[in-house]
């Protein structure tokens, strides 16, 4: 590899070279399938790296990390024949231009021409419904969380905080009766509805909920992490039958401590 390349090219013919004839059998081996688990894993790490501030390096190594995945990706698509990495790039590009015609055409006079209302109004040009896009893969908060954005381009949305948090509060009352009749069913279906109404509060709060709930999983296992060590302080352990108002009093403890940090 000549050192005067291009970083970006360098690692697509370092790709390339790993997937080759004399490459590295790992890499030869991987599939479309086989990709799958690595680039969530990769994806997610750069997630952690990202909500947690880990700096230039952390960023910039998890970065890589998941810009080298996706570029194995479309090399095992490239040698299936099925693509190359010109006709990937030339697709985002004409995708990216065509949807930003107030910056590459003649869309200037939008009212909201960044807006994501005008972004989902250019997609449905493209034919496809305004939830198309959105993955059923994707964790289910965050894609409650995108179809509410996409609906609330057309106007299907509360345009106050107050009609969001009522929501949430009638969703919960209908949880109620469902858990009153004994009904699994309805039980089910009526918690989805107040998951799915508290998504559409994080979004009127600018507090995306997927991003909410992954942050206080990290401050429940923090402080789960403290309240055994303060029972092992105290000398007594932690088994199914521990007296309630004791966990309680050593978890506002853990607080505390949290606090005082």
């Amino acid at each position: 590899m000549s050192q005067n390349r291009p970083p970006l090219l360098e690692l697509v013919e370092i790709v390339a070279r790993l997937r080759g004839p004399d490459g590295c059998p790992w890499d030869r081996e991987q599939t479309l399938q086989s990709m799958r688990p690595y680039l969530l894993e990769e994806v997610y790490e750069l997630l952690d790296a990202m909500e947690h501030d880990a700096g230039v390096d952390g960023l910039e190594g998890e970065l890589g990390d998941a810009l080298f995945v996706l570029l194995l990706i479309t090399q095992i698509g490239a040698d299936a024949g099925r693509l190359t990495l010109d006709s990937v790039a030339q697709r985002i590009t004409n995708k990216m231009m065509k949807r930003h015609p107030h910056v590459f055409g003649d869309g200037a006079d939008d009212a909201n021409p960044g807006g994501i209302a005008a972004w989902e109004a250019r997609k449905q040009t493209e034919g496809r419904s305004r939830l198309a896009g959105v993955p059923r893969s994707l964790p289910a908060l965050l894609r409650a969380h995108r179809q509410g954005e996409k609906a609330a381009s057309v106007g299907f949305d509360w345009t106050e905080v107050a009609q969001v948090m009522d929501k949430v509060s009638e969703e919960i009352g209908e949880l109620r009766e469902a858990i009153e009749a004994a009904d699994p069913s309805a039980i089910e279906h009526e918690l989805g509805d107040v998951l799915m109404s508290l998504a559409s509060l994080g979004r009127h709060l600018d507090t995306p909920p997927e991003a909410a709930l992954r942050r206080a999983n990290d401050r429940f296992a923090s402080r789960f992490a403290t309240l055994e060590r303060l029972a092992k302080e105290d000398g007594v352990a932690l088994t199914g039958s521990s007296d309630p108002d004791w966990l309680d009093a050593l978890w506002e403890r853990a607080k505390q401590e949290e606090k005082s940090c």
